[in-house]
């Protein structure tokens, strides 16, 4: 178990005590995804911490799978569900690599504030792309901090090294950007929320 899974493990009661910082903006987030959701539809959520919006999404598709490296994660993400049950949703303990013989499955994957975290975010974006189905949806929400907070480059470095955070990667906008293009996906929708301007929320389709 690397690092990183161990923080989450650590974090993960934490985590899910802790309110969204921005309200207004996660609801926005989820009316304009679900505009891309079917009800046939078959969708995967990598890095779904502890279940909250997989549980809000899954009951408009067809089956929600939600997967998260952390298994601490996962326990209280199916504590949730158990409170509220909806059908079709799976939690499991997996990463993205478990998944790839699963080529052309889905019909959308969502990755939130996932692909900061990820020491390759443009192999991880290919993966993607391998998954999804021709006229695919990919919904991503990104720290963009080397367009934001460049400085804290060094701080994370060290904090990571002690073990007191996640990884993180340094990405820009225009970095993400171009990893998607390369990838083969055509951007759709662009937001960067007024009051958190280090997040970036993208919607990608993979052209049929």
């Amino acid at each position: 178990m690397n690092s990183s899974v161990k923080y989450w493990d650590r974090s993960a009661e934490r985590y899910a005590r802790r309110p969204i910082a921005d309200p207004g903006a996660y609801q926005r987030k989820l009316q304009i995804t679900q505009r891309y959701l079917r009800p046939c539809m078959n969708v995967m959520e990598f890095g779904c911490g502890t279940g909250s919006t997989a549980l809000v999404h899954a009951p408009l598709v067809n089956s929600y799978l939600a997967t998260d490296a952390s298994p601490r994660m996962i326990d209280i993400a199916r504590k949730r569900m158990a409170d509220g049950p909806a059908k079709g949703l799976r939690f499991e303990v997996a990463t993205l690599e478990d998944l790839d013989h699963r080529h052309e499955e889905f019909d959308a994957i969502l990755g939130l504030n996932i692909l900061h975290l990820l020491p390759d975010p443009a192999s991880t974006i290919e993966r993607i792309f391998a998954l999804l189905k021709r006229g695919g949806v990919f919904v991503s929400n990104t720290a963009c901090l080397k367009d934001t907070r460049g400085y804290l480059r060094p701080v994370a470095a060290l904090a990571h090294y002690l073990h007191l955070t996640p990884y993180v990667h340094f990405l820009s906008r225009k970095e993400l950007e171009r990893d998607l293009r390369s990838a083969g996906f055509r951007i759709q929708f662009r937001w960067v929320p007024e009051s958190t301007k280090d997040v970036y929320f993208l919607i990608a389709t993979k052209e049929k």
